[in-house]
Protein backbone atom coordinates (compact mmCIF):
# COMPACT_ATOMS: atom_id res chain seq x y z
CA UNK A 1 0.00 0.00 0.00
CA UNK A 2 2.68 2.52 0.23
CA UNK A 3 4.59 1.95 -2.61
CA UNK A 4 1.13 2.01 -4.81
CA UNK A 5 0.98 5.37 -2.93
CA UNK A 6 3.95 6.80 -3.33
CA UNK A 7 3.53 5.87 -6.71
CA UNK A 8 0.13 8.16 -6.83
CA UNK A 9 2.26 11.02 -5.41
CA UNK A 10 4.33 11.06 -8.16
CA UNK A 11 2.30 10.97 -11.15
CA UNK A 12 2.98 14.43 -12.20
CA UNK A 13 -0.04 15.63 -12.21
CA UNK A 14 -0.99 14.91 -8.96
CA UNK A 15 2.19 15.71 -7.35
CA UNK A 16 2.00 18.93 -8.11
CA UNK A 17 -1.57 19.34 -6.64
CA UNK A 18 -0.81 17.71 -3.38
CA UNK A 19 2.24 20.00 -3.01
CA UNK A 20 0.15 23.28 -3.32
CA UNK A 21 -2.62 21.64 -1.14
CA UNK A 22 0.54 21.24 1.77
CA UNK A 23 1.89 24.36 0.67
CA UNK A 24 -1.94 26.03 2.11
CA UNK A 25 -1.79 24.67 5.22
CA UNK A 26 2.16 25.45 5.59
CA UNK A 27 1.35 28.82 4.85
CA UNK A 28 -1.17 29.42 7.39
CA UNK A 29 1.44 27.84 10.03
CA UNK A 30 4.25 30.07 8.69
CA UNK A 31 1.56 32.91 9.40
CA UNK A 32 2.00 31.75 13.45
CA UNK A 33 5.58 31.55 12.75
CA UNK A 34 5.97 35.04 12.08
CA UNK A 35 3.66 36.15 14.40
CA UNK A 36 5.29 34.00 17.28
CA UNK A 37 8.63 33.47 17.14
CA UNK A 38 10.24 37.17 17.21
CA UNK A 39 8.10 37.38 20.50
CA UNK A 40 9.35 34.14 21.96
CA UNK A 41 12.72 35.50 21.51
CA UNK A 42 11.96 38.67 23.33
CA UNK A 43 10.75 36.87 25.63
CA UNK A 44 13.37 34.65 26.30
CA UNK A 45 15.53 37.68 26.13
CA UNK A 46 13.89 39.28 28.85
CA UNK A 47 14.10 36.23 30.76
CA UNK A 48 17.79 35.48 29.73
CA UNK A 49 18.55 39.46 31.07
CA UNK A 50 16.22 39.18 34.23
CA UNK A 51 18.08 36.61 35.75
CA UNK A 52 21.45 37.96 35.51
CA UNK A 53 19.92 41.32 37.37
CA UNK A 54 18.90 38.46 39.67
CA UNK A 55 15.43 39.53 39.41
CA UNK A 56 12.43 37.19 38.84
CA UNK A 57 11.57 35.98 35.58
CA UNK A 58 9.27 38.43 34.33
CA UNK A 59 5.34 37.85 34.39
CA UNK A 60 3.30 37.15 31.24
CA UNK A 61 1.39 34.47 28.81
CA UNK A 62 3.56 32.04 27.21
CA UNK A 63 3.46 31.01 24.01
CA UNK A 64 4.84 28.77 21.74
CA UNK A 65 4.43 27.65 18.17
CA UNK A 66 1.85 25.21 19.37
CA UNK A 67 0.19 26.95 22.12
CA UNK A 68 -2.29 28.92 22.78
CA UNK A 69 -4.91 28.54 19.68
CA UNK A 70 -4.88 31.25 17.65
CA UNK A 71 -7.18 34.39 18.35
CA UNK A 72 -8.53 37.23 17.40
CA UNK A 73 -5.92 40.00 18.65
CA UNK A 74 -8.71 42.96 18.80
CA UNK A 75 -11.39 40.77 21.15
CA UNK A 76 -9.90 37.66 22.06
CA UNK A 77 -11.80 35.36 20.08
CA UNK A 78 -10.46 31.91 19.52
CA UNK A 79 -10.52 30.77 15.86
CA UNK A 80 -12.24 28.06 15.01
CA UNK A 81 -10.92 24.92 12.17
CA UNK A 82 -13.97 26.48 9.67
CA UNK A 83 -12.30 29.75 9.96
CA UNK A 84 -8.40 28.68 9.57
CA UNK A 85 -8.91 27.31 5.92
CA UNK A 86 -6.13 28.60 3.85
CA UNK A 87 -7.45 31.74 2.21
CA UNK A 88 -10.77 30.33 1.70
CA UNK A 89 -11.66 31.11 5.21
CA UNK A 90 -10.04 35.05 4.57
CA UNK A 91 -12.73 35.58 1.82
CA UNK A 92 -15.71 34.04 3.18
CA UNK A 93 -15.38 35.88 6.81
CA UNK A 94 -14.51 39.02 3.83
CA UNK A 95 -10.99 39.83 5.93
CA UNK A 96 -13.00 40.74 9.22
CA UNK A 97 -12.97 38.66 12.76
CA UNK A 98 -16.67 36.72 12.99
CA UNK A 99 -17.06 37.63 16.55
CA UNK A 100 -15.59 41.80 16.19
CA UNK A 101 -15.89 42.73 13.02
CA UNK A 102 -11.92 43.72 13.44
CA UNK A 103 -10.26 43.84 10.54
CA UNK A 104 -8.11 40.90 9.58
CA UNK A 105 -4.61 41.62 7.79
CA UNK A 106 -4.24 40.27 3.96
CA UNK A 107 -1.09 39.85 5.13
CA UNK A 108 -2.40 36.13 6.46
CA UNK A 109 -4.13 34.83 2.78
CA UNK A 110 -1.17 36.49 0.56
CA UNK A 111 1.19 34.61 3.12
CA UNK A 112 -0.91 31.37 2.62
CA UNK A 113 -0.92 32.50 -1.47
CA UNK A 114 2.52 32.42 -1.77
CA UNK A 115 3.66 29.41 -0.10
CA UNK A 116 0.93 27.15 -2.05
CA UNK A 117 1.84 28.65 -5.39
CA UNK A 118 5.69 28.21 -4.90
CA UNK A 119 5.44 24.92 -3.13
CA UNK A 120 3.15 23.83 -6.64
CA UNK A 121 5.62 25.35 -8.48
CA UNK A 122 8.87 24.01 -7.10
CA UNK A 123 7.29 20.21 -7.40
CA UNK A 124 6.58 21.10 -11.54
CA UNK A 125 9.94 22.99 -12.15
CA UNK A 126 11.72 19.56 -10.72
CA UNK A 127 9.33 16.65 -10.18
CA UNK A 128 9.22 14.39 -7.58
CA UNK A 129 12.47 13.62 -5.84
CA UNK A 130 14.91 15.14 -3.49
CA UNK A 131 15.24 17.82 -5.40
CA UNK A 132 11.75 19.19 -4.82
CA UNK A 133 11.90 18.19 -1.58
CA UNK A 134 14.77 20.56 -0.98
CA UNK A 135 13.38 23.40 -2.31
CA UNK A 136 10.06 23.62 -0.53
CA UNK A 137 11.56 23.48 2.73
CA UNK A 138 14.17 26.16 1.42
CA UNK A 139 11.18 27.95 0.20
CA UNK A 140 9.49 27.82 3.56
CA UNK A 141 12.11 28.68 5.58
CA UNK A 142 12.73 31.94 3.50
CA UNK A 143 9.08 32.68 3.15
CA UNK A 144 8.79 32.85 6.84
CA UNK A 145 12.62 34.72 7.24
CA UNK A 146 11.21 37.39 4.47
CA UNK A 147 7.88 38.59 6.71
CA UNK A 148 9.67 38.36 10.00
CA UNK A 149 12.67 40.61 8.80
CA UNK A 150 9.97 43.04 7.73
CA UNK A 151 8.15 43.30 10.91
CA UNK A 152 11.25 43.23 13.42
CA UNK A 153 14.44 43.30 11.46
CA UNK A 154 15.76 39.66 13.12
CA UNK A 155 16.78 37.25 11.01
CA UNK A 156 16.05 34.55 13.85
CA UNK A 157 19.13 31.53 14.44
CA UNK A 158 15.96 29.35 15.25
CA UNK A 159 15.67 29.41 11.16
CA UNK A 160 18.68 30.46 9.79
CA UNK A 161 21.39 28.21 11.26
CA UNK A 162 19.31 24.97 10.75
CA UNK A 163 18.88 25.73 7.39
CA UNK A 164 22.85 26.29 6.56
CA UNK A 165 22.80 22.74 7.78
CA UNK A 166 20.25 21.45 5.70
CA UNK A 167 21.77 22.80 2.91
CA UNK A 168 24.55 21.33 3.29
CA UNK A 169 22.77 17.86 4.23
CA UNK A 170 21.26 18.27 0.68
CA UNK A 171 24.40 18.31 -1.16
CA UNK A 172 26.02 15.32 0.25
CA UNK A 173 24.19 13.65 -2.63
CA UNK A 174 24.99 16.86 -5.14
CA UNK A 175 21.86 17.60 -4.92
CA UNK A 176 22.04 21.36 -6.02
CA UNK A 177 25.73 21.15 -5.54
CA UNK A 178 28.77 19.12 -5.25
CA UNK A 179 29.67 19.21 -1.50
CA UNK A 180 33.10 21.40 -1.55
CA UNK A 181 31.01 23.89 -3.52
CA UNK A 182 28.44 24.12 -0.94
CA UNK A 183 31.03 24.47 2.13
CA UNK A 184 33.13 26.87 0.55
CA UNK A 185 29.45 28.82 -0.48
CA UNK A 186 28.66 28.89 3.18
CA UNK A 187 31.62 30.17 4.47
CA UNK A 188 32.24 32.63 1.50
CA UNK A 189 28.70 33.47 1.47
CA UNK A 190 28.92 34.61 5.51
CA UNK A 191 32.63 36.26 5.47
CA UNK A 192 31.22 38.27 2.26
CA UNK A 193 29.01 40.42 4.10
CA UNK A 194 30.66 40.15 7.21
CA UNK A 195 33.81 41.65 5.00
CA UNK A 196 30.88 45.01 3.83
CA UNK A 197 29.64 44.77 7.48
CA UNK A 198 33.16 45.81 9.29
CA UNK A 199 34.44 48.05 5.98
CA UNK A 200 31.03 49.92 6.09
CA UNK A 201 31.14 50.20 10.08
CA UNK A 202 35.17 51.15 9.97
CA UNK A 203 34.21 53.73 7.21
CA UNK A 204 31.19 55.16 8.55
CA UNK A 205 31.24 54.36 12.23
CA UNK A 206 27.38 52.79 11.46
CA UNK A 207 25.73 49.52 11.24
CA UNK A 208 24.87 48.92 7.90
CA UNK A 209 23.49 45.12 8.22
CA UNK A 210 22.93 42.79 10.88
CA UNK A 211 24.48 39.10 11.65
CA UNK A 212 21.26 37.64 10.69
CA UNK A 213 21.98 38.66 6.50
CA UNK A 214 25.49 36.83 7.21
CA UNK A 215 24.08 33.62 8.32
CA UNK A 216 21.53 33.86 5.78
CA UNK A 217 23.92 34.36 2.61
CA UNK A 218 26.07 31.37 4.25
CA UNK A 219 22.79 29.26 4.39
CA UNK A 220 21.98 30.30 0.44
CA UNK A 221 25.61 29.05 -0.39
CA UNK A 222 25.29 26.15 1.57
CA UNK A 223 22.30 24.69 -0.40
CA UNK A 224 23.48 26.30 -3.82
CA UNK A 225 27.16 26.63 -3.98
CA UNK A 226 29.23 29.28 -4.22
CA UNK A 227 28.72 29.67 -7.87
CA UNK A 228 25.65 30.73 -7.10
CA UNK A 229 26.47 33.66 -4.84
CA UNK A 230 27.64 36.75 -7.12
CA UNK A 231 24.21 36.31 -8.75
CA UNK A 232 22.25 36.44 -4.86
CA UNK A 233 24.39 39.23 -4.12
CA UNK A 234 23.54 41.52 -7.48
CA UNK A 235 19.76 40.23 -7.17
CA UNK A 236 19.69 41.47 -3.89
CA UNK A 237 21.16 44.54 -4.01
CA UNK A 238 19.55 45.33 -7.58
CA UNK A 239 16.20 44.59 -5.77
CA UNK A 240 17.03 46.41 -2.13
CA UNK A 241 17.84 49.77 -4.38
CA UNK A 242 14.88 49.54 -6.22
CA UNK A 243 12.29 48.91 -3.37
CA UNK A 244 14.77 51.48 -0.88
CA UNK A 245 13.99 54.17 -3.33
CA UNK A 246 10.14 54.06 -3.58
CA UNK A 247 9.98 53.52 -0.22
CA UNK A 248 11.87 57.19 0.30
CA UNK A 249 10.19 58.63 -2.73
CA UNK A 250 6.50 57.24 -2.79
CA UNK A 251 6.29 56.12 1.34
CA UNK A 252 7.68 59.42 2.48
CA UNK A 253 10.03 56.92 4.25
CA UNK A 254 13.33 58.51 5.83
CA UNK A 255 16.49 57.90 4.98
CA UNK A 256 17.49 57.26 8.53
CA UNK A 257 14.84 54.36 8.50
CA UNK A 258 16.53 50.94 8.31
CA UNK A 259 15.54 48.98 5.54
CA UNK A 260 16.00 45.33 6.39
CA UNK A 261 18.20 43.36 3.85
CA UNK A 262 16.82 39.91 4.56
CA UNK A 263 13.48 39.70 2.09
CA UNK A 264 15.93 41.17 -0.67
CA UNK A 265 18.47 37.70 -0.01
CA UNK A 266 15.47 35.61 0.53
CA UNK A 267 13.67 36.95 -3.14
CA UNK A 268 16.98 36.18 -5.32
CA UNK A 269 17.40 33.28 -3.04
CA UNK A 270 14.11 31.71 -4.47
CA UNK A 271 15.60 32.98 -8.39
CA UNK A 272 18.53 31.60 -7.64
CA UNK A 273 16.91 28.16 -6.80
CA UNK A 274 14.49 28.22 -9.95
CA UNK A 275 16.95 29.65 -12.68
CA UNK A 276 20.08 30.60 -11.13
CA UNK A 277 22.24 28.13 -13.28
CA UNK A 278 20.37 29.88 -16.99
CA UNK A 279 20.70 33.52 -15.49
CA UNK A 280 24.32 32.71 -14.82
CA UNK A 281 25.00 31.56 -18.42
CA UNK A 282 23.40 34.15 -20.17
CA UNK A 283 25.61 36.99 -17.29
CA UNK A 284 28.54 34.76 -18.58
CA UNK A 285 27.92 35.22 -22.05
CA UNK A 286 27.18 39.10 -21.73
CA UNK A 287 30.48 39.08 -20.44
Amino acid sequence: MGTSFVQALADPGVFPAASGILGLLVGSFLNVVIHRLPRMMEREWQCQCAELRGEETPQGETISLIAPRSRCPACGHAISALENIPVVSWLFLRGKCSACQAAISMRYPLVEAVTGLLTAFAAVHFGFGWSALGAILLIWALIALTFIDFDTTYLPDAITLPLLWCGLLFNLGNTYADLPSAVIGAMAGYLALWSVYWGFKLLTGKEGMGYGDFKLLAALGAWLGWQMLPLIVLLSSMVGAVVGILLIVLAKRGREVPIPFGPYLATAGVIAVFWGDTLTQHYLRLI
